[in-house]
């Protein structure tokens, strides 16, 4: 009878946590941004003000562009157009767009604004879905930039992304495949490696060194119970000199430890750089020469190119990637059946991007006009807006290791 009592109190105090409509967590579910529960509410009224004027099936055309990038970056990555297709399928809508991982820049090589995706039909039908449109991309592109950035500093030495405990729990799987889209080696949620169809990457935690209260006996315990495939890192900066804890480590694991990690706080970290200079020097003269040097900790595309060039051998990332800056994308109307119109600062009609695939150089152009010439080497240019979805109906499906390739095969074009 206790135990029945008890249950049932278990059970209202669990029903007093949900929110009123049920839900677990203050998070909006698949099913709501689907049916456009998560918009502005001025694209309800204006939904409302079509259909009592018999207008929601005016058929326009709208572009996806943006302006100045954050921090005043040359280029970005576009990502998130996977699930910007999810949203729109079985709507009456045509979707043309960049691939996903394409390094753009905001303007052409004559000045004008880049669309990267265009969206076409009767407005009434997806103007609900422009907030969680931009918000699928704007999040998911700044997150592949960081790490594509990071990736280019890090000059090959292995990145692994750290930073979903920084956000939301919900968006994990989505930090997780922009950061790898964007460079990453590999990350460390369970459900974003699960996205990536990769095993997770990491090491151990202080925390752990703290409970067992002893380094020697946690690094042992990882080596005697952790799955043989898991690389041996040691965690080396808990209690001691980053120096000792490497070296001891290193006497304890032997050949089988591969790397050491330091996760020095910003309070004793002074310079970082040294730091990573003088463990490395102190195992090399032990013989450890082949243990890598990871280092994770306030880590980001300013501060990595110092540590490479001490030395380091891989990077754990975290906030800089997960908190990257938003890109600013819009969404206007360029086109009402057919006829041009757009609002001021924005250019109206149909149009195609260009690119010269070896300079990374765009030319937009109206649809209709001639296919242009790169000015820069004299080559053909490939249009860049491609069919992805009609009628409602995705028509092009990648997976993420090609979308990965894309990225950084054009990453080794550009610079930071």
């Amino acid at each position: 009878m206790e135990k029945l009592k008890g249950y049932t109190v278990l059970k209202v105090t669990l029903n007093l946590v949900t929110s009123m409509d049920g839900r677990l967590f203050h998070i909006a579910l698949p099913e709501d941004i689907k049916k456009g529960l998560t918009t502005d509410v001025y694209f309800t009224r204006t939904k409302k003000i079509l259909e009592a004027l018999k207008m929601d099936k005016v058929r326009v055309v709208m572009e996806v562009t943006s302006g100045k990038l954050p921090r005043d970056w040359p280029w970005a990555v576009f990502c998130g157009l996977e699930d910007a297709l999810t949203l729109l399928e079985r709507l009456p809508v045509n979707v043309f767009s960049f691939p996903e991982g394409t390094i753009f820049k905001p303007f052409d090589a004559n000045g004008l604004r880049v669309p990267v995706m265009v969206v076409e039909g009767p407005y009434g039908d997806f103007c609900i879905y422009e907030t969680p449109l931009l918000g699928l991309i704007c999040q998911a592109s700044g997150v592949a930039t960081m790490s594509a950035r990071i990736r280019k500093v890090a000059k090959g030495k292995i990145v692994m992304g750290f930073g979903i405990r920084r956000m939301h729990p919900a968006l994990a799987p989505m930090i997780d495949r922009a950061s790898y889209i964007g460079g990453v080696d590999g990350v460390s949620s369970i459900i974003g490696a699960e996205t990536i169809n990769r095993r997770p990457m990491g090491t151990m935690p202080h925390a752990l060194i703290i409970v067992l209260g002893d380094q020697v006996k946690a690094w042992k315990s990882f080596d005697e119970l952790i799955e043989e495939d898991a690389p041996r890192i040691a965690l080396v900066d808990t209690f001691y000199d980053e120096k000792i804890e490497a070296i001891m480590a290193a006497e304890a694991l032997g050949d089988r430890l591969y790397g050491v990690r330091l996760d020095t706080p910003g309070s004793r970290k002074g310079d970082f750089a040294a730091i990573v200079r003088e463990v490395k020097w102190e195992l090399k003269t032990r013989g450890y020469d082949h243990v890598k040097v990871v280092v994770s900790g306030g880590l980001d595309d300013e501060n990595i190119p110092s540590l490479v060039e001490a030395g380091a051998d891989g990077f754990g990332v975290g906030t800089s990637i997960s908190n990257a800056p938003t890109i600013d994308f819009a969404m206007d109307i360029v086109c009402v059946e057919d006829k041009p119109i757009a609002k001021r600062g924005k250019l109206s009609g149909r149009k195609q991007v260009w690119r010269c695939e070896k300079c990374l150089v765009d030319y937009v152009r109206l649809i209709g006009e001639e296919e242009p010439r790169c000015r820069f080497c004299g080559g053909e240019t490939v249009p860049m807006l491609r069919k992805y979805m009609d009628n409602g109906r995705v028509l092009i499906s990648e997976g993420v290791e090609d979308i990965r390739r894309r990225t950084l095969s054009q990453l080794e074009k550009v610079q930071v």
